[in-house]
């Protein structure tokens, strides 16, 4: 598809994105209505607020009483705090500005190469979803700094401070980016009218097996052993340092642990096992969207693998949360609402980010090695495999050999030998002109 045809989705689901982040941090005033705590409950309504907090405007208790407490100097006088005030405001205005800034450019080469049409809708909504998710919590990272002066205390454990905020407001994410992905393919179609024939690629299939199993390995790594709690531990406080700057680990964590898991430790082995089911359906999720995917491309190059493995990382993150969802009400019951269950949706994306532009690079690289050596293979094998070719009549003419063919026989630009044998018509003819 056109860059033409594809920016229009991806601006319209940038645009609705970004929308919809608006109104959920605006709504967040109606938690303070009177009748709202009766209705939600007190534990849904303060869940609700810290899902909607990070995408609101007015500030929160923390930013106003930061200002109180550092608009006084140290003689007592007030100082104008008006400025960690701005700060917040230009912090939100930076956040969703750079969520259709993000946004959009993903979606484009997601429409581009994976355009709805031909039974690729199913798979073009799940990655602009994916993506959306995505886009916002790059979008929360960019902006954290700002919300962090603004709290008055920028200079105080910066780096975990800015991994604390980095995982705020993913949840009412998750929802939003998939209405957006919903009206952005749908605008995918219509635009995709007559953009003529998308077809898709042609891939071996051991070649696109092997490929999904590269990357499928690059996530494991961070699944099952960066993300097993004694590794994880040592990872988080193996750097250690003072000042601005320390405790990275934090930070660390953020960006490299997919998931959390320990030895079955005081929990019956059957359970322990259960809830392994939800990572290996996770690094199913993968590997079935990884192999499917350079299919389904129009064209696959390494931006679109790499792309495609990162939504396909956030795909699987999602399915491996629901399943966890699941298992919590199985065993619980619902003694918590569907807002503490839904908790943890949305986590582990920074992470997404990480592994799944590694794995994407390492698929595509996968693929173009072994599909070169599979084509190579399959030429090779026509060649051989057909046997000799027996010059018949029709390839050879009067006037060419067998010999002729290989190149050891007379030289082939020599005009053929004239024919003698003329009609008797023309014999005719030509003795009465004599």
């Amino acid at each position: 598809m056109e860059y033409r045809r594809a920016a229009i989705p991806a601006l319209v689901g940038g645009l609705l994105l970004t929308a919809l982040l608006w109104w959920a941090g605006a709504s967040t005033q109606a938690l303070y209505l009177p009748g709202t705590v009766d209705v939600l409950g007190g534990r849904a309504a303060g869940e609700l607020e810290y899902w909607l907090t990070p995408w609101s405007y007015d500030p929160p208790a923390s930013v106003r009483i930061g200002a109180e407490t550092f608009g006084v100097g140290e003689d007592g006088a007030t100082v104008d705090n008006s400025r960690y005030l701005s700060l917040y405001t230009t912090a939100m205005q930076i956040r969703f500005v750079a969520v259709l800034l993000f946004f959009v450019p993903g979606a484009l080469l997601l429409v581009r190469r994976l355009p709805p049409v031909n039974g690729r809708v199913p798979a073009t909504l799940l990655a602009v979803w994916a993506w959306g998710v995505m886009a916002g919590t790059l979008a929360v990272v960019v902006s954290a700094p700002w919300l962090i002066a603004a709290n008055g205390r920028g200079s105080y454990r910066f780096l975990p401070q800015l991994a604390g905020m980095a995982s705020g407001g993913r949840q009412i994410l998750v929802f939003a980016a998939l209405v957006a992905a919903v009206v952005a393919v749908l605008a995918a179609r219509v635009t995709a009218k007559g953009a003529g024939p998308l077809p898709q690629a042609v891939v071996p299939v051991a070649a696109a097996r092997l490929a999904a199993t590269v990357g499928t390995a690059v996530i494991a790594v961070s699944l099952v052993v960066l993300s097993y709690q004694p590794v994880a531990a040592t990872l988080q406080t193996a750097f250690t340092g003072s000042g601005l700057f320390a405790e990275p680990g934090d930070l660390l964590r953020q960006w490299l642990l997919l998931g959390s898991w320990a030895g079955p430790a005081g929990t019956p082995v059957g359970d322990w096992f259960l809830y392994r089911v939800a990572d290996a359906l996770m690094l199913a999720a993968v590997w079935w969207a990884l192999r499917r995917l350079p299919v389904l491309l129009t064209r696959t190059t390494v931006p679109a693998m790499a792309l495609g493995a990162v939504c396909a990382t956030v795909l699987g993150l999602l399915v491996g949360q629901l399943v966890r969802m699941a298992l919590t009400v199985s065993d619980a019951g619902m003694r918590w609402g569907l807002v503490q269950l839904s908790a943890g949706i949305g986590g582990g994306v920074p992470a997404a980010l990480t592994f799944g532009l590694v794995a994407g690079v390492a698929a595509a690289m996968t693929l173009r090695v072994a599909g070169g050596r599979a084509g190579a293979e399959t030429s090779g094998a026509d060649v051989t495999d057909s046997g000799p070719v027996e010059p018949g009549p029709d390839a050879t003419g009067p006037g060419v050999t067998g010999a002729d063919l290989t190149g050891r026989g007379p030289d082939l630009r020599r005009s053929p030998p004239r024919r003698t044998d003329a009609p008797p018509e023309q014999s005719r003819a030509s003795r009465r002109r004599q």
